[in-house]
C-alpha cells in the first residue's frame, strides 16, 4: 500500500470508528492528530484540501479523490511523523486492515511473505547464489 493509501485508509477508518460513541479516546486523539498534522502540512497552498479534512468521510477512495494529490504535492505522504500517526490510527481503528499492509518495493532481495512483529531488513547489494559443487 502506498503512503497516500495508508493515510487515506487511516482517515477513513478513523472517521468510521470516531463517529461511534464507543470509540476509544486513543482513536479520537490519533484521528485529530493526523488531521492537524495534515492541515499544517498543507498550509496555505491548498485551501481545498484543508477544508476537505473537516469532513468525516468513511470511504478511502473519497479521501483519495479529495486530498490524494495534495498529500503527494505537499510532501505529507513522505513525512515520517504523518505516516507513523496514520499507521497508529489504522492499527487502533481497523486492526484487520492494518495487518494487510503490503509494501511496494522495487527489489525485495528475497523478502517475501507476511511478517508478524518487528522486522529489520538490511539492504545491500544482492549476493549471487553459490555455485553448485563439482561432482
Amino acid at each position: 500500500m502506498s503512503a497516500v493509501g495508508i493515510i487515506t485508509a487511516a482517515l477513513a477508518a478513523g472517521a468510521a470508528v470516531g463517529v461511534k460513541d464507543t470509540a476509544s479516546a486513543a482513536v479520537r486523539d490519533a484521528y485529530s492528530e493526523l488531521k492537524a498534522l495534515l492541515k499544517r502540512g498543507f498550509g496555505d497552498h491548498d485551501g481545498a484540501a484543508v477544508r476537505a479534512l473537516d469532513a468525516d468521510e468513511t470511504e478511502p477512495g473519497v479521501w483519495q479523490a479529495r486530498i490524494g494529490d495534495a498529500l503527494a504535492e505537499s510532501g505529507a505522504a513522505d513525512d515520517e511523523e504523518v505516516l507513523a500517526v496514520a499507521r497508529r490510527l489504522l492499527a487502533l481503528a481497523d486492526p484487520d486492515k492494518a495487518r494487510t499492509f503490503r509494501i511496494d518495493v522495487e527489489t525485495n532481495y528475497g523478502a517475501v511473505g507476511e511478517f508478524h512483529g518487528p522486522v529489520t531488513f538490511n539492504q545491500g547489494p544482492p549476493v549471487p547464489p553459490a555455485s553448485p559443487a563439482a561432482p
